[in-house]
């Protein structure tokens, strides 16, 4: 079992920052992937960005150039930095893990990001 925790939602806005944390705990080996989804109010959880165990990442065409994904291996933990931040950013958003053979999805329990003036 892989044990995510979120942290750093809120409320900001527009033009604003916000650092979302995910700390994982628990069976980290095998551990292929790590990312962020978001789900918007009436919407569909998306994917928003992804961080392979090599390194590679990969973005959403709607947040490309203002997120960056990254990950602290010591503390087992992976960062999105979102900035220029717009209402249509506003959602829960998820930490992902993507472990084992087969692969099989972890999910934490979200945080709240609102952008709103």
């Amino acid at each position: 079992q892989v044990q995510l925790v979120e942290s750093g939602g809120g409320l900001v806005q527009p033009g604003g920052s916000l650092r979302l944390s995910c700390a994982a705990s628990g069976s980290i080996f095998s551990i292929h992937a790590m990312g962020w989804y978001r789900q918007g109010p009436g919407k569909q959880r998306v994917l928003v960005a992804r961080i392979t165990s090599g390194g590679s990442t990969n973005y959403a065409d709607s947040v490309k150039g203002r997120f960056t994904i990254s990950r602290d291996n010591a503390k087992n933990t992976v960062y999105l930095q979102m900035n220029s931040l717009k209402p249509e950013d506003t959602a829960v958003y998820y930490c992902n893990a993507l472990r084992g053979s087969p692969p099989r999805d972890y999910w934490g329990k979200g945080t709240l990001v609102t952008v709103s003036s």
